[in-house]
């Protein structure tokens, strides 16, 4: 059996991957979900990976699933320890000598994003609403919850603090991108995930959060990937 490491996005936790991490222990695996520093002003995505490589410990054959801005940390955490499969989901992808600031600007993600909410009839220039961007298909009862937990502060240190990013690890890739995803528009993830990895991303329903809004799915998707790595 695999251990897989979850790495949640911007301003969340590991109770992202609470539906996810039970249906993978289900299977036999074990399952690394560590809170990342985001609300931490003094931490940059180096002590990001550092959380990430300290919860892991000496636990081996590394399945890595990063979410959203944990596409980041891929690079760091695969330089530090063995990694057998890296799994992005709706997942930021950085360039070789990028540093995290430049990512909006290279990649179009601001254009594509007012362009997606002009196309769907939102206000692209409207106060910004989590429900309307991140949480708009989850279940209802899950939707509660998040509503009444609210999200942690992101702290914008790792996009302030340069850091030219390594290339990308010589390690299995998959792309999973969302295809109701406003936050990082399906057509936009194409073309990034095609420049940048050149490999074509699955895809499947649903926003940019799977692993609250699909978890089952997301949970059989990874074991679909695992088991063609062998």
């Amino acid at each position: 059996m695999a251990t897989y490491l979850l790495l949640h996005g911007a301003g969340s936790d590991s109770s992202y991957w609470q539906f996810v991490a039970p249906g993978l222990r289900a299977l036999g695996h074990e399952v690394v979900a560590p809170d990342l520093p985001c609300d931490d002003d003094a931490a940059g995505l180096v002590d990001y990976a550092g959380v990430a490589l300290d919860a892991v410990g000496d636990r081996a054959d590394l399945i890595l699933v990063a979410q959203s801005m944990a596409g980041f940390l891929v690079p760091l955490v695969c330089a530090r320890v063995p990694v057998r499969l890296v799994v992005l989901v709706a997942a930021m992808v950085p360039a070789e000598g990028e540093s995290p600031g430049d990512w909006w600007s290279n990649t179009g993600q601001v254009a594509a994003r007012r362009e997606l909410d002009e196309r769907e009839g939102r206000d692209p220039d409207a106060e910004f609403d989590p429900v309307t961007t991140f949480l708009h298909d989850l279940p209802p009862d899950v939707l509660t919850a998040a509503l009444a937990d609210g999200a942690r502060r992101q702290s914008d240190t790792p996009f302030e603090r340069r850091l030219p990013m390594p290339a990308w690890p010589d390690v299995p890739t998959r792309f999973l991108l969302c295809r109701g995803d406003r936050f990082l528009p399906a057509d936009f993830q194409r073309r990034m995930v095609r420049e940048r990895l050149g490999i074509t991303p699955d895809e499947m329903d649903g926003g940019h959060l799977p692993a609250l809004a699909r978890p089952q799915e997301l949970v059989e998707r990874l074991e679909v990937y695992r088991a063609a790595v062998g």
